[in-house]
């Protein structure tokens, strides 16, 4: 009796249909990739505050006309959180020629001088920018102290501007954006001062929890008051408010 080949045939039939299938796939999304309709022409970005949409682009290494496929979103994700002012970014294509970012900034809230000129901080103590001429930004600027040593990247590591840092983080963004300036005036002594040049006596680096909320509610009242204010004390169990001549 002669021994059946139809077995193999049909196994070698069905592997050349495979290899087939496969080269004509890869044929069709490598001239896919190259067709017009796949050219990247719309890169939208949410989350961003700080950083502007060239800064974003900038980062992810990314330009208008670029093949879509060819953009690797994990390579862009990982340029985007290798700048530490970005704690987060999600990256997605949108066919046929978008690409997504979802940002997530690590947001400055206050500055003071270095050596060289100038840094930014988040709510962690976390050095994010550094440069030689201040900008004019809507941040708290903590003066009576200049950090020596801190560069980018770096934690701060005086212990008072990272009690202030503390009290600043438990401020909501409105309040934030109310408080101009932090001075250091003595030691553990702290003045704040509004955006309108009201003080608010902090004094001691103690009860920072409970003086701001005090400040967050003396920051929505002033909004509405109907006499001009100097200042504010916080020292004593009772706030204090002198009003101006």
């Amino acid at each position: 009796m002669g021994k059946d080949t139809g077995m193999p045939k049909r196994r070698h039939r069905r592997m050349r249909k495979g290899i087939l299938f496969l080269i004509i796939s890869a044929v069709i999304l490598g001239i896919a990739v190259y067709l017009p309709i796949f050219t990247l022409r719309d890169i939208r970005i949410e989350g961003t505050s700080y950083l502007t949409k060239d800064d974003i682009m900038k980062i992810a290494g990314v330009y208008r006309g670029e093949p879509l496929f060819q953009l690797q979103t994990d390579v862009v994700t990982k340029r985007l959180m290798q700048d530490l002012r970005i704690e987060e970014a999600i990256v997605r294509r949108s066919l046929p020629d978008k690409l997504d970012m979802i940002i997530k900034e690590r947001k400055p809230v206050a500055t003071v001088a270095c050596d060289y000129g100038y840094l930014d901080m988040d709510r962690q103590g976390k050095v994010i920018d550094g440069y030689r001429a201040l900008k004019t930004m809507a941040i708290p600027m903590i003066t009576g102290v200049t950090l020596h040593d801190a560069y980018i990247g770096d934690d701060v590591e005086n212990e008072t501007v990272k009690k202030i840092l503390y009290f600043l983080q438990q401020l909501d963004e409105e309040s934030l954006n109310q408080i101009s300036e932090i001075a250091i005036t003595g030691p553990d002594y702290l003045v704040a001062y509004t955006t309108g040049s009201v003080q608010i006596r902090l004094g001691s680096l103690e009860r920072l929890d409970e003086k701001a909320k005090l400040t967050m509610t003396f920051l929505e009242d002033l909004k509405t008051s109907k006499y001009p204010i100097e200042y504010v004390d916080f020292n004593y169990s009772s706030p204090f408010i002198k009003l101006a001549q």
